[in-house]
C-alpha cells in the first residue's frame, strides 16, 4: 500500500505566477514588425549644406523636421552617429546636439541597424560593436524621432523603453532635464574637431541649483568656476530646460531652468526672453567652458539661428575673464580681453604663445627642492577659483609657498595679504586683473 502527501498552495501564489508569466510572454513576444526595421550603411556621397564644426555628413532616413539622424566626421574616416537640428531651406548652419558613439568613432561602411529584437546597434566595418541601446528582447516595437528632437524606442503601450533624452552629451533640448539618479551633467567637447569628452561640465548639485566645473589632470576633484545660486534647502530633484510663452509686453517666449525640490516646482530661473517662438532651442556647454543657448526660428530664410543666452560675455551675466581658459593656459585678463603674459621678467603683451611654465619631472621629494623650482610674483590678480573660495588659512606666505612646493599638482599659489589666505592652483589659466594689490599670485617655474 502506498501513500502520498501534498501541500496546499496558496491562491496568491498562482496570481503572482500568472502575473509574471504574462509580463514575460508580453515582453518576449512583442517584436518590431519587419516593415519598421532598417539598416543604414555609412557610405556614399556627403551632404552639400553647411553644418557645424565644418563636418562632412550623411543623412539617414530617420528625420523629423528640423531634426535628422546622421553620420558626421570632422577628421577623415572617424564618424560619429549624431542628431542634428536645422534645415537647408533656411540657408543657416545646422547644429549637432547629441552623439551616440562619443569617443568611439566608426569608419566608412559602418552599419546602423534596428532589428526585430528591438535593439538599435552601431557596428563598425570590422564587425565590432561601437554603440547600442541595449534594448534587445525588451518589448520594443518601434523607433521614432519626435518633434522635440528626442529619439525614442517604444513598446506596445507607447511607453519609452529607451530615449536619447536620458543620455545627453553636451546639450539639453527644450523639455529635457537633469536629475539625481538620471543624467546629472553635460560635458563639453574637447574642440571643434574632436567630439570626445572635454574638460568642462554643467552639473546639478543638490545643495545648489547648478554649477560648472573644469576637469584637471592635477586635481582629483573637478575645479568649480561658476555657481548659479547657493541654496541650503531641501534636496534638488530636477532641473528642466524649458520654453514658455511670456506674459510681459514686448516678448514672445522665455527660456528658463525650472527647479524642482522633492518633485515639486520650486520656481524657475529665466535665462533669456526671445521675441519669437523659442521652443527649438538648445542649452550647450561649449568646448571653451562657456554656457550658451542657441535658438532656431524656422520661419525665416536666413539667419535662423540666434545666440539667445551667453553666460560668459561682455554683455552676459559674467565677464569672459572668469572663463578658466579665456587666455589659454596662462594670461592676465581685464575688461574681457587678454592683456598680459606673466613671466619671471615681468608682464609682456599676451599672445597665444603665452603658456604656463614647464616644470621638472615630479618625483617625491624632488620637485619641492629649492634647487628645482622657484616662483615669480604677479600683483593684483585673482584666480578663477577665487570666486568661491579665498583658500586655506590664515597662514604665512612662506607656509603657503612650502605647501605648493611639496605638491606635485600645484602650478602656483594665490595669496591674499589682508586675510593671509592661501589658494593652491592645480591650473593657472586666466588670471583676472583686480584693483586690490594685496591679491597676488606666485607662479611656479623651473630654475
Amino acid at each position: 500500500m502506498s501513500s502520498s502527501s501534498s501541500f496546499p498552495v496558496p491562491l496568491g501564489f498562482y496570481t503572482f505566477f500568472f502575473f509574471f508569466l504574462t509580463i514575460f510572454l508580453f515582453t518576449t513576444q512583442a517584436t518590431v514588425p519587419p516593415s519598421k526595421t532598417f539598416k543604414f550603411i555609412n557610405e556614399g556621397e556627403f551632404g552639400d549644406y553647411i553644418v557645424e564644426y565644418e563636418a562632412n555628413y550623411r543623412v539617414s532616413d530617420i528625420q523629423t523636421f528640423p531634426f535628422a539622424l546622421c553620420f558626421y566626421n570632422t577628421t577623415p574616416n572617424a564618424f560619429t552617429l549624431g542628431l542634428r537640428m536645422g534645415s537647408h531651406r533656411s540657408e543657416s548652419i545646422m547644429r549637432w546636439f547629441w552623439d551616440a558613439n562619443r569617443a568611439n568613432p566608426v569608419r566608412e561602411n559602418a552599419t546602423l541597424s534596428f532589428g526585430t529584437n528591438g535593439n538599435l546597434i552601431l557596428i563598425d566595418s570590422d564587425g565590432s560593436v561601437a554603440w547600442q541601446t541595449g534594448t534587445a528582447n525588451k518589448g520594443v516595437v518601434g523607433l521614432s524621432l519626435l518633434s522635440n528632437g528626442n529619439l525614442v524606442l517604444y513598446n506596445q503601450k507607447g511607453r519609452f523603453v529607451w530615449q536619447s533624452f536620458d543620455h545627453p552629451t553636451d546639450t539639453l533640448l527644450v523639455g529635457q532635464s537633469l536629475r539625481p539618479g538620471g543624467p546629472t551633467k553635460l560635458v563639453s567637447r574637447i574642440s571643434a574637431v574632436d567630439g570626445s569628452e572635454g574638460s568642462y561640465s554643467f552639473e546639478i548639485v543638490q545643495k545648489w541649483y547648478w554649477a560648472m566645473y573644469m576637469k584637471s589632470k592635477n586635481s582629483v576633484k573637478p575645479l568649480l568656476y561658476y555657481v548659479n545660486e547657493f541654496h541650503n534647502g531641501d534636496t534638488l530633484s530636477g532641473l528642466l530646460f524649458n520654453s514658455a510663452p511670456e506674459t510681459n509686453e514686448g516678448y514672445a517666449f522665455e527660456l528658463k531652468l525650472e527647479i524642482e525640490r522633492n518633485n515639486v516646482s520650486a520656481g524657475s530661473l529665466i535665462l533669456a526672453r526671445p521675441k519669437y517662438n523659442s521652443t527649438l532651442s538648445m542649452l550647450r556647454v561649449e568646448y571653451d567652458g562657456n554656457l550658451k543657448i542657441y535658438t532656431y526660428y524656422d520661419k525665416v530664410d536666413y539667419g535662423a539661428w540666434q545666440i539667445s543666452f551667453n553666460l560668459f560675455d561682455r554683455n552676459g551675466r559674467e565677464s569672459e575673464c572668469k572663463l578658466p581658459s579665456r587666455c589659454g593656459s596662462l594670461g592676465v585678463c581685464e575688461d574681457d580681453q587678454c592683456v598680459a603674459c606673466p613671466t619671471p621678467k615681468g608682464l609682456f603683451g599676451w599672445s597665444k604663445t603665452c603658456t604656463s611654465p614647464v616644470l621638472p619631472p615630479c618625483n617625491k621629494g624632488a620637485i619641492g627642492g629649492k634647487a628645482k623650482v622657484d616662483y615669480y610674483k604677479v600683483v593684483g590678480v585673482d584666480h578663477f577659483l577665487n570666486g568661491y573660495t579665498e583658500g586655506d588659512g590664515p597662514m604665512k606666505v612662506s607656509e603657503c609657498r612650502d605647501k605648493c612646493s611639496k605638491d606635485c599638482g600645484c602650478l602656483g599659489f594665490f595669496y591674499r595679504e589682508e586675510s593671509s589666505k592661501c589658494l593652491l592652483a592645480p591650473e593657472l589659466g586666466t588670471l583676472t586683473k583686480v584693483s586690490n594689490i594685496t591679491h597676488v599670485a606666485f607662479i611656479k617655474y623651473s630654475k
